[in-house]
This record gives structure tokens, C-alpha cells and sequence, in this order.
């Protein structure tokens, strides 16, 4: 082989060995990020002081984008939204 092909060689292998550190150096980066942002996530329902059960009709509600329940009333039932489609007088006892 020639000494070119064996710089050049050379010089793919320390690419390479670089790229897999900076590979690794991001894998890292993102794991800590992303745990980084796990622990925001828990700090913040944390703050709210809501049930787990509680909790999870909230997370469920928002998913679906429904109204939000009303937390602690009604036996843990969510709030419901009156239906707009509906007529009838909810003081008419007819």
C-alpha cells in the first residue's frame, strides 16, 4: 500500500474513533435531558397536591381534550359540560 492510502487510512480510523466518542457524548446528553425534564414533570404534579386517582382523571381529560373535572366534588366524577345540542330548560320541571 502507499503511503497515501495508509494516511488517509489512518485518518478514517481517528474519525472514527472520534465520532463514536461524540456519538457517545450525545447519547448522555440526551439521557440526562430527558431526565433533566422527568424531573421538571414531577416537581410540577408534585406542586398541585392532587390524588394519584385524581390525578389521573386529569391527565385522562386533558388526553381526550375534554373539560377538565372539577378536583375533590361529586364523588371524584368529572365536571360535565352541558350539551349545547340540548333544548330543554334545565328549570322546566315539565
Amino acid at each position: 500500500m502507499s503511503q497515501k492510502i495508509e494516511k488517509i487510512d489512518a485518518e478514517i480510523v481517528k474519525a472514527e474513533a472520534k465520532l463514536a466518542e461524540i456519538q457517545t457524548l450525545l447519547r448522555d446528553l440526551r439521557s440526562k435531558k430527558t431526565e433533566a425534564e422527568n424531573l421538571e414533570i414531577i416537581a410540577i404534579v408534585r406542586s398541585v397536591n392532587i390524588p394519584r386517582t385524581e390525578l389521573a382523571n386529569v391527565l385522562a381529560a386533558f388526553k381526550q381534550g375534554k373539560a377538565f373535572p372539577v378536583i375533590g366534588s361529586a364523588g371524584d366524577k368529572p365536571a360535565s359540560d352541558p350539551d349545547p345540542d340540548d333544548d330543554t330548560d334545565p328549570d322546566d320541571k315539565d
